[in-house]
């Protein structure tokens, strides 16, 4: 739990550096400690959930989580997250959390289904993701408003591990 403060000191800033992140930078601030205590929490109680932090000088600047609902026709299914700070982006921090991130998928048998949903305007992450296997699987057209006014698709990836 001491992360938390670190993580959504993160998270905020990067909301605040680009408009690809599921929250705007508004709602970003009205998050708290608590709460990201909680989302800390969820992934620590479950053994089929991940999340890990990449730091510098120990100041957390990314993360990637895995998420797997436990229901029972998709304990097969994870969805997975990745986020960095842009000061940091071009480094290889993000390529070392996707590297992770799959090593420990790959050791779940039960795991074997990983998706995503990225932002059809964000081209250098869904370039890293087909650099790791992914495939785009479908599109929700206008799915995020990066903006006032500014729609970008919703592209779904997947990889079978």
């Amino acid at each position: 739990m001491r992360d938390a403060a670190g993580m959504l000191a993160n998270y905020q800033r990067m909301t605040a550096e680009t408009d690809f992140l599921l929250l705007n930078h508004a709602e970003a601030m009205d998050l708290d400690a608590e709460s990201e205590e909680a989302f800390i929490k969820s992934h620590l109680e479950k053994n089929r959930q991940l999340l890990l932090v990449a730091e510098v000088n120990g100041r957390i600047i990314g993360a990637v989580n895995v998420d797997n609902t436990g229901h029972d026709k998709r304990t097969h299914v994870c969805e997975m997250g990745i986020g960095v700070a842009k000061e940091y982006h071009r480094m290889g921090i993000g390529r070392r959390l996707m590297t992770a991130m799959l090593r420990w998928v790959d050791e779940h048998d039960d795991l074997w289904l990983i998706y995503l949903q990225v932002a059809a305007a964000n081209e250098k992450a869904i370039q890293l993701y087909r650099n790791f296997g992914f495939q785009e699987c479908g599109r929700l057209p206008d799915g995020i408003e990066l903006r006032p006014g500014l729609f970008s698709d919703i592209v779904t990836m997947y990889k079978k591990v």
